[in-house]
This record gives structure tokens, C-alpha cells and sequence, in this order.
């Protein structure tokens, strides 16, 4: 897009989960394995009626778990296999990929704003404090931490990027935003930010390399 080329970059915004944790969809395709489940099964529940259904519910704080579990259920049943929404969340913890928070860090050390844009639950908490703190300190890195459980919106949800780059005094097209579903970059994209979809994180950093110009 040639907006994208107009404004020099000011602000690196990342996704968390899939980008600086690894992806969930690893555990759940554990999980569908060895339940007996077609692979992609969860996240396909999950991309059925995306603005609306359980886990856009979740994310938004509008249920609260014991109702996801239950309504999660409901939905699969409806496509052929239960699985109880407590089941998924208990898979959502990934591992930090100690290369994006390297690459985060000369981000940062670069000059260059952050933010952290993260669809979670804001009643999820983690069961060590050894991850806990773990977590917290990549956290603390960011500038300014957009989360749908607070907001009230989520990804792809167009106010959600908005919130960011008023909360960084930015626009869309001083940005770069890194994520690893192709749904929650168009938008952004089409607020004129520059994108990375990050599958391969190793691609991921060089693209962003490119970006920035910063030798990750």
C-alpha cells in the first residue's frame, strides 16, 4: 500500500500470544490428537460466528469462565464433538520465545515506541509464579498494554488499533504491528499500518528487520 511509505515508522506494535509466546494452536492440536478430534477442530469453533460466539464473548469480559465453559460445550456439541470450554483454556499457555523479546528489546533500545495488543481473559491467571514473573517481566517492556478483557474490544475489531495508537500518540501509519493471524492484520492494515504475519518467527524478525532497519 503506498500510504504505508508516507510516514516514517514510530511505533512497533506486537501481538502476545503466537508472537511472543509461541502459538496455542500447538496445544491444541495436542489436545484434538489425542481426544480423537479432527485437527483444527477448536479453532474451528472458534472462527464460527467470530464476533459473537464464546471466545469473542470471553475476550471481551462479557462472560465470565464457568460461562465459557459451558457455552464452549454447547458449541461444539453443535459441531459434533464436546469439548468443555475449560478444556481450551487450560491449553492457552505458551512458552516466551526468547528471540522476539530479544528482538523486542533492540526494538525498544532503537528508540522506537511499543505496544503490546492482546485479545486475553481477564480471568485467566497463572499457576506458577516463576512463569508469572516471567511473564511480567516482558510485560513491563512495552510502553502501553492494550487488552481486549479491558477494553471492552478485541482483535479484529478496528477500535481495538485505534486505542493503541491514541494510547501511544501515533497513527496507523507511523506503525508496524506483528501477528500471527492473517484476520487480525487486515484490519490494521487497512488503517494503513505496515504488517508482518508471523508463522516462522525467525522470517518474522527478519521482516521486521527490513522494517526498521535494526540488525535483530
Amino acid at each position: 500500500m503506498p500510504q504505508m511509505a508516507i510516514l516514517p515508522l514510530r511505533a512497533v506494535l506486537w501481538d502476545f500470544g503466537g508472537v511472543i509466546l509461541t502459538s496455542p494452536f500447538e496445544a491444541f492440536r495436542r489436545y484434538e490428537s489425542a481426544a480423537g478430534l479432527p485437527q483444527d477442530f477448536i479453532r474451528t469453533i472458534n472462527s464460527t460466528n467470530p464476533h459473537s460466539n464464546a471466545w469473542a464473548l470471553l475476550e471481551r469480559s462479557d462472560i465470565s469462565t464457568s460461562e465459557f465453559d459451558e457455552l464452549f460445550a454447547q458449541e461444539s456439541s453443535a459441531r459434533g464433538h464436546r469439548v468443555p470450554g475449560a478444556d481450551v483454556l487450560a491449553l492457552l499457555s505458551g512458552d516466551i520465545r526468547p528471540n522476539m523479546v530479544a528482538a523486542l528489546d533492540a526494538v525498544i533500545a532503537a528508540g522506537f515506541k511499543t505496544a503490546c495488543l492482546t485479545n486475553n481473559m481477564a480471568t485467566t491467571g497463572e499457576s506458577s509464579n516463576e512463569r508469572s514473573s516471567a511473564l511480567a517481566a516482558v510485560m513491563n517492556r512495552f510502553d502501553v498494554i492494550v487488552e481486549s478483557s479491558k477494553v471492552g474490544v478485541r482483535k479484529p475489531e478496528p477500535r481495538f488499533y485505534e486505542i493503541a495508537c491514541e494510547m501511544l500518540e501515533v497513527t496507523p501509519g507511523e506503525c508496524v504491528f506483528l501477528d500471527d493471524l492473517g484476520i487480525n492484520l487486515k484490519p490494521a492494515a487497512a488503517m494503513g499500518m505496515r504488517t508482518i504475519k508471523v508463522a516462522d518467527p525467525v522470517d518474522a524478525i527478519s521482516q521486521l528487520a527490513a522494517i526498521t532497519g535494526i540488525d535483530f
